[in-house]
């Protein structure tokens, strides 16, 4: 069985990392680039760099932050926010990313995905679903959660995978930021209508969240942002309960 990945998040805006609730009330969590250091010598599997603000704000990527954090780290980096094109994705590709995270382009042109796919590999491939709960389903948002779609999450996990996605990272807008865990129906409905790997993110306030999360769907990696960046818990801790639940993990200190 593959071992479930611990990635911590990066949420950036105008160039420091930042952690609000459910998107919004967003207040200063450090430099990403001391973060990234951090975490890759703390044993993160993978890293996510999400630059929040850019789709919102109609502008590119901050390139020059991104070949920052590169430079850092030896581990599986994600980049996402404000991707729009194929030159995009190959400028990242350039700038250090490993796999690059379209969430608000993916919606408005969803043959973005398979171009994507096709161009650089499907493994090159995530496709981010921010949703938030309506009644007994959930809505995908877009614009790092400011605007709402009449898209299902769940149909559209499956449509990005049949289009090419090789990697969904969810995102619950109801959990973000609030540590009371993760939305359990959320993750697992998607994890089980779709065969490609899916990153739960959004609540985790304690280990025992992740190991919730692993023990109750399908998701193979979990993802954490303000309760590493503040030190409430440290990577090698989940990772030793983990292993003391029998939750297949990589430790490598």
């Amino acid at each position: 069985m593959l071992s479930k990945r611990i990635i911590p998040c990066l949420d950036v805006k105008d160039g420091r990392v930042v952690k609000g609730i459910s998107f919004i009330n967003l207040r200063d969590a450090g430099d990403p680039v001391l973060l990234a250091r951090t975490y890759d010598r703390e044993g993160a599997d993978e890293l996510v760099f999400l630059d929040i603000t850019a789709s919102k704000e109609k502008r590119d990527i901050m390139l020059k932050v991104v070949q920052d954090v590169a430079k850092e780290v030896f581990i599986p980096f994600t980049v996402g926010g404000g991707i729009k094109s194929l030159k995009d994705m190959e400028d990242l590709l350039m700038a250090g990313a490993d796999k690059v995270s379209i969430n608000t382009s993916a919606v408005y042109d969803p043959e973005l995905i398979t171009k994507g796919a096709t161009t650089f590999g499907r493994q090159f491939m995530v496709v981010a679903i921010d949703a938030k709960r309506e009644n007994d389903s959930f809505r995908v948002f877009t614009h790092g959660g400011s605007r709402p779609t009449d898209l299902d999450a769940v149909e559209w996990a499956r449509e990005v995978e049949d289009r090419g996605a090789g990697e969904i990272l969810l995102t619950s807008m109801d959990q973000d930021g609030r540590k009371t865990g993760y939305d359990i129906e959320l993750t697992k409905r998607i994890s089980e209508a779709v065969n490609i790997p899916v990153i739960a993110s959004g609540g985790a306030g304690t280990i025992e969240h992740v190991i919730e999360v692993f023990k109750k769907t399908r998701a193979t990696a979990a993802l954490l942002a303000s309760v590493l960046h503040f030190g409430e818990i440290r990577i090698k801790d989940i990772k030793i309960a983990m292993q003391k639940e029998k939750i297949p993990v990589r430790l490598d200190w």
